[in-house]
């Protein structure tokens, strides 16, 4: 009896038992409760297929979506200090970041890009929410900074997707620094002539937004994306009044002239296409490539020269 029950039992129920299904394969949208495939919501770069609601996406996935063939190349950033200021809260900072770099599978905030667009060379950088909330901190400073420098050299235009709750609290003083330090990064853009577009996603808030998130050539966002130095929350405690409905959200800001165009993030490849396109005095981009006329000459030859044997041919 006991083989029976502790062997061929448990054999028989794991043939015949149903198969768990793994967890990752669905995922719940935020805003309507739809359960969204994965390969369909990774398809739709993250935006729910029902309603619109856009999702987090990391900048490697932003990246490969936005460059041509989803090629693009890494743009080294200089390390800053680890812990410049040895700061501990509940953790240390440095047992922080060793478990963000494990959640995100990347060495800071910040991600640099050099690649092409509609076959238009330009120099992308883009934050990550997930990263310790997007924080600004040296790394990004001295990231936005060799974007720029990359970019300058090269004469390329520079995109840039803000992300990011602010500061970073960690690095105190160094981190608020990082505000006139990439002001100087995009004056040497704009020395350059080169235009420099911010892409505002969700949330953009802080000293993000107080720097280089507000001091683009062109500002577009992702819809309903939060846009603010300090929260509605906070505002409301301060002034006691109430504020009106979609207060700080892109849409709301479109409307008031801070941004100058709200776009679905599916269509945002076609629009940065065409904005930096437009910005560089370039032709408008090349849909479709078709066969060189020159090309097809010695072969449309041939056709013809054969066409005119075959007659001969049966004359003879």
């Amino acid at each position: 009896m006991n083989w029976i029950t502790n062997y061929v039992r448990p054999k028989i129920n794991s043939i015949f038992s149903r198969r768990e299904v793994p967890e990752n394969l669905w995922q719940k949208c935020d805003e309507c409760g739809t359960m969204l495939f994965h390969r369909e919501l990774s398809d739709n770069q993250n935006v729910c297929t029902s309603c619109g609601h856009h999702m987090h996406i990391s900048p490697r996935d932003r990246f490969t979506a936005l460059f041509d063939g989803g090629i693009f190349a890494e743009v080294a950033v200089p390390e800053p200090l680890a812990d410049p200021l040895k700061f501990k809260d509940q953790k240390k900072y440095p047992e922080r970041v060793k478990a963000a770099q494990k959640k995100t599978g990347e060495k800071e905030a910040m991600l640099v890009a050099a690649g092409e667009i509609g076959r238009t060379p330009i120099i992308a950088a883009a934050q990550d929410f997930s990263y310790m909330g997007g924080s600004m901190g040296m790394y990004v400073g001295n990231a936005i900074i060799a974007a720029a420098e990359e970019a300058v050299k090269l004469g390329r235009p520079l995109v840039l997707f803000s992300a990011a709750g602010g500061a970073r609290m960690q690095e105190g003083i160094l981190s608020l620094m990082q505000m006139p330090r990439t002001t100087v990064a995009v004056q040497m853009l704009k020395e350059a002539g080169l235009p420099y577009i911010v892409v505002l996603t969700h949330p953009t808030t802080g000293g993000v937004t107080a720097s280089y998130a507000m001091l683009g050539d062109v500002h577009i966002s992702e819809p309903n994306a939060l846009i603010c130095f300090a929260g509605p929350r906070v505002i409301e405690q301060t002034i006691r009044e109430k504020l009106p409905d979609g207060f700080q959200r892109a849409e709301y800001l479109l409307d008031h002239g801070m941004l100058d165009r709200v776009t679905p993030r599916t269509e945002m490849r076609e629009e940065l296409i065409t904005i930096t396109r437009m910005l560089m005095g370039l032709p408008p981009q090349v849909v479709g490539d078709l066969p060189s006329p020159q090309a097809d000459a010695p072969a449309k030859a041939a056709n013809k020269a054969a066409d005119a044997a075959e007659p001969a041919a049966a004359e003879g």
